[in-house]
């Protein structure tokens, strides 16, 4: 509800890290990264969605799923660009520092 609130997401996936089971977290990253706040709660509620997930384990496009307003062409490269290795070093960062867990969700506010 403030326009001084910062959000952020840590990935700590419970299974191996292929690009194939990771489209959706590369697409939130991407929008973190790529688009305006404006357009990034809309994309990301989209995102959530259970069709969506499904759709996209069956082969459709993250593209397919962008919002109205969105840069698409900055989207596509930074999303075809983000390597594997940030969801890497978030799942390392998540087991390592902060003792979670494989798979296991925590809330962090003000970094505790």
């Amino acid at each position: 509800t403030s326009s001084h609130t910062r959000v952020g997401i840590l990935n700590n996936p419970s299974s191996k890290i292929k690009e194939d089971n990771t489209a959706i977290a590369r697409g939130i990253l991407t929008a973190f990264l790529a688009q305006n706040n404006s357009n990034l709660k809309s994309f990301l509620s989209k995102l959530s969605k259970e069709e969506t997930a499904k759709s996209l384990a069956a082969g459709t496009k993250i593209v397919k799923f962008l919002i109205p307003g969105m840069d698409d062409d900055t989207f596509e490269k930074k999303y075809n660009t983000l390597g594997l290795d940030l969801i890497k070093s978030h799942q390392m960062f998540c087991q390592e520092v902060l003792k979670l867990l494989p798979g296991q969700m925590a809330v962090m506010s003000n970094g505790r």
